[in-house]
């Protein structure tokens, strides 16, 4: 009786939902759990349930997570519902547990092998050993090739076919990758080593070779289960069936809207697939979000709903449980400096009205964007961390760009216009102002270097001023000299050490996360989605990014872009996966007409008077402000324009609103207009009602009183 008693404390507190999936019968059960629907809550519960009513042994549960984090939070959660002994496991860690333990009957008695921390030394070795000079950045993309290959099952003699199926974007040509990775795997061999694909590799070979393994590990592990399943690789899901052998007690949960990591492998065919290869399926939907206001949850919804391909069909729509919370802010600059300043400033409001720095994150694309937050939030004396990534002054190709120009001061005329001379002093480190070359570090490491010669810009439209007397001044150029110790500056203003800040992170490195406060700053094409999303897959796995930053923000989201990456820069276009600011629905469309219709949205477009943002919301746009900037209202001039139109819609017989609105007539007590061209720039004053109203409202402007302006007649429509 007492252990039923804790099994139905298990289920207190769930949803209809989340109580289906823990009660779920053995066998097959898939839970498509959406952004902050408690899936770790519903998942553990499930185990613990099972165990509390003596359906399972805890010691016969194996669940595999992808973080580390992530199973220490499983292992607390079920040790707090009153169940212990179960095995929660990266898949790796998992893997490593059982080859060593099997390792003196696998290898007849020799040791294991020395596990890799990283491939990236081997790379290089194999590297020159085809007769390639790889650097280290060069080594990180093909030691990612190889990685990919390897977590799909692709072989050396396979991979020419396989990455031109898979379009995958090489750093070398795919036949000298294929040489890479050969000799790669020949010198593991040699060595005596092996790396975390051969870890896996050496698991299932265990079990599908040796009988013996096979019957322990089943033995020992009965009942399943797997999260971020839409994350899972061929060569973990070949893993996972080895570990079944063909039995069935398998939970899985996943969300294929968050599926951001295919350009490793992962694939969410398997979750997509799960009814199909379980006839007998329990299929349960966790879409209760108790995580965001129903604000943010009505933007993802609407962000989502736009997707199409094969993780479409899962998709989920969110119903928030939070009580109501504010808009999403949506601001538009007109550049990145501005945009970041702007950052920081409402950053420090934040910190400043009582939210912790810590439940504030910056989210962003690539970590190239940092560089731009960082000298902002340190201007703004905003401490800051960096999630995921090196500081950028801290990555190895900056401090190396930086020692280059350093050197190339003393080689390069000082009249030398700076960003061409950047230009030139980045030639020494291999960089040049072309098209970036393939491959994922490559890439990286060429963004980085451009947003030096994006500084080298910003920097030299500031030139000197240079005392020539006590009256007189001359402006100087600003110099490559100059500009180092202004790298130097801002390198030693960021390396100061925090603890506890503002969180800075790349959109893939904040799945799993959450804030309270979430800024999605960079929402322009060609920065979200990149550039190099050509195919309509890597399109739309850059909307599920999209969705996934939106989805970590509890409460406050700001979401913006600049027109352009430097000041005068080529104008951009927003994010096309926004439909605040692309209503026209469509993700490609062309022609004269779309072109007419983007021009009139930008000739409506209202910047806030006090700090410049581009303002989307209608109340905004009429008050002429962002809701957060200070208020200069005029309040007794507002009771005054409040008892005209009052006065003014009694004799028209029609509800006040229909004269103006109290976001109107707030924006009229705040900006108190002197003319009517003053008025009617205010949005929601259009000629017809100037004509109306405009000589009334500026005469209560100017001080008259309603008295003056309401004399006994009937208003005419």
């Amino acid at each position: 009786m007492a252990v039923h008693s804790t099994a139905e404390r298990v289920l207190a507190g769930l949803d209809p939902e989340q109580r289906s999936a823990v009660t779920a019968p053995a066998g097959p059960v898939c839970i498509l759990a959406g952004a902050g629907t408690g899936k770790t809550r519903a998942v553990t519960s499930r185990i613990a349930h099972r165990a509390l009513t003596g359906d399972i042994a805890a010691r016969h549960v194996l669940a595999v997570t992808f973080t580390a984090r992530a199973a220490a939070e499983m292992r607390a959660r079920l040790t707090g519902l009153g169940v212990g002994g179960v095995q929660a496991r990266t898949f790796h860690a998992a893997a490593l547990r059982q080859v060593r333990y099997f390792a003196p009957r696998l290898l007849e008695g020799r040791a294991m092998p020395e596990l890799l921390d990283s491939k990236v030394r081997v790379v290089t070795l194999a590297a020159a050993k085809v007769g390639l000079r790889a650097d280290r950045t060069a080594a990180r993309d093909l030691a990612g090739e190889i990685e990919w290959a390897k977590s799909s099952l692709v072989e050396p003699g396979e991979y020419v076919v396989a990455a031109a199926k898979a379009l995958r974007e090489t750093p070398y040509e795919p036949a000298k990758v294929a040489e890479v990775f050969a000799a790669y795997e020949r010198l593991k061999r040699g060595n005596g080593v092996i790396d975390f694909e051969d870890l896996l590799r050496a698991a299932v070979w265990g079990i599908e070779e040796h009988a013996d393994v096979a019957e322990q590990v089943r033995g020992q592990y009965r009942h399943f289960v797997v999260d971020e399943y839409q994350d899972v690789n061929p060569l973990q899901q070949r893993l996972l069936e080895a570990w079944l052998g063909g039995r069935d007690d398998l939970t899985v949960v996943g969300d294929a809207s968050q599926t951001i990591y295919s350009f490793t492998g992962a694939t969410s065919s398997y979750l997509v697939d799960f009814p199909r290869h379980h006839r007998t399926a329990t299929v349960v939907r966790l879409v209760r979000d108790y995580r965001s206001t129903p604000q943010v949850v009505g933007l993802a919804n609407a962000v989502i709903s736009q997707a199409r391909g094969a993780e479409a069909r899962l998709r989920l729509e969110l119903h928030g449980q939070r009580s109501p919370g504010p808009e999403p802010d949506l601001r538009i600059f007109t550049d990145e400096p501005a945009e970041a300043n702007a950052v920081a400033a409402r950053c420090r409001a934040l910190i400043a009205g009582g939210t912790p720095a810590r439940e504030i994150a910056v989210l962003f694309r690539t970590n190239a964007q940092s560089e731009a937050y960082e000298k902002a939030l340190t201007e703004a004396q905003v401490p800051y961390v960096v999630q995921g990534a090196e500081r950028f002054f801290e990555r190895p190709e900056v401090r190396q760009a930086m020692v280059a120009l350093r050197a190339a001061t003393r080689s390069i005329p000082g009249e030398t216009p700076l960003p061409a001379a950047v230009v030139e002093g980045l030639a020494a480190v291999g960089w040049a102002p072309d098209a970036p070359p393939a491959g994922g570090a490559a890439r990286e490491r060429w963004e980085a270097l451009a947003a030096l010669v994006q500084l080298a810009e910003e920097y030299a439209a500031t030139p000197e001023v240079v005392p020539i007397g006590e009256a007189a001044a001359i402006e100087r150029p600003v110099t490559l000299a100059d500009f180092t110790e202004e790298l130097a500056r801002r390198a030693a203003q960021q390396h100061v050490p925090t603890v506890d800040g503002v969180t800075l992170a790349s959109l893939h490195s904040a799945k799993g996360l959450e804030w309270d406060a979430v800024f999605l700053v960079g929402l322009a094409e060609g920065t979200l989605p990149t550039t190099y999303a050509k195919t309509p897959e890597q399109v739309e796995e850059e909307r599920r990014l999209l969705y996934v930053g939106i989805t970590r923000a509890r409460e406050w989201l700001w979401l913006s872009y600049a027109a352009a990456r430097s000041p005068g820069g080529r104008a951009r276009r927003p994010c096309r996966f926004l439909p605040q600011l692309d209503r026209s629905g469509g993700t490609e469309r062309a022609g004269a007409g779309a072109a007419r219709r983007t021009e009139r949205r930008r000739a409506q477009v209202v910047s806030c008077r006090i700090c410049g943002a581009t303002l989307l919301a209608g109340a905004d746009r009429k008050l002429g402000r962002c809701p957060t900037c200070p208020s200069d209202l005029d309040q007794e001039l507002y009771e005054r324009l409040r008892e005209w139109r009052q006065r003014v819609a009694e004799a028209q017989k029609v509800p006040a609103y229909v004269v103006f609105t109290d976001a109107t007539l707030t924006a009229l007590a705040e900006r108190r207009p002197g003319r009517s061209e003053e008025l009617i720039a205010i949005a929601g004053i259009g000629p017809r009602k100037l004509g109306l109203y405009g000589d009334a409202v500026l005469a209560l402007v100017g001080g008259a009183t309603v008295d003056d302006v309401c004399p006994q007649k009937s208003f005419e429509i």
